[in-house]
């Protein structure tokens, strides 16, 4: 089992050690020593994993937790690792939306090993590809493709079709996408119709029949090109 893994920890030594032992296993580690930093590789990339210690120097660990837990592309599995030991920090952080918690000082063979359990409870969970008539989705490459030809989506686009296609065949209000692909940092007014014409353009101009349709006062959907 390869996995993709975003350790969050401010203490450099102790970061040097996980990314050290992790690797050894074959695993591919990114490294961020602030939340801020964690939260923009955790949106912008797709991880199997994210180890997310609570102190870090810039922002408060259930804060990151719950900005990665809104704005990432999937619902990625988060192991909160922390020295904080009481009922109710744990309690505090299952409630932000971790998939687990291990204190420290921890044995790294338990890391590795909890790291194999959420990974694949992950994987019970998750569609590895949707088919949608023409469309396919591949979700962990990051990749769409239509009538086998690939789509050069940005990664607001490819959100916004994964989050369309999850729900097909219901349309998806514009409050849902917006939630989903920004958070609580609302774009302009005019954003989501830009990233949507956009979407267009890729999703449906080089065809013959459109599959992405606007639900008056709603939203959007996505439609067969039979229907």
């Amino acid at each position: 089992m390869k996995l993709k893994i975003l350790l969050i920890e401010d203490n450099r030594t102790i970061g040097q050690q996980i990314v050290t032992f992790l690797e050894g296993h074959q695993w591919s580690v990114d490294y961020a020593d602030t939340g801020e930093l964690g939260i923009q590789l955790a949106i912008h990339d797709c991880y199997d994993l994210i180890l997310l210690d609570l102190n870090l120097p810039d922002k408060d660990g259930i804060d990151v937790c719950q900005t990665i837990k809104k704005q990432a592309q999937t619902n990625v599995p988060i192991l909160m690792i922390t020295a904080r030991d009481h009922f109710d920090d744990k309690a505090q952080g299952f409630y932000a939306g971790a998939d687990d918690y291990l204190t420290k000082p921890f044995d790294l063979r338990e890391l590795v090993l909890r790291c194999q359990a959420l990974s694949r409870r992950q994987q019970l969970h998750l569609d590895k590809q949707l088919t949608i008539g023409e469309l396919v989705i591949d979700v962990a490459m990051h990749q769409a493709c239509r009538n086998q030809i690939e789509l050069q989506l940005t990664n607001v686009g490819f959100k916004i079709l994964l989050l369309l296609a999850q729900s097909f065949p219901k349309p998806v209000p514009r409050s849902k996408i917006l939630h989903t692909v920004w958070g609580d940092e609302l774009p302009d007014s005019d954003a989501l119709k830009s990233h949507i014409y956009s979407l267009r353009n890729v999703l449906d101009k080089p065809f013959e029949k459109p599959m992405l349709k606007t639900i008056t006062n709603v939203g959007y959907q996505l439609v067969t090109s039979n229907e």
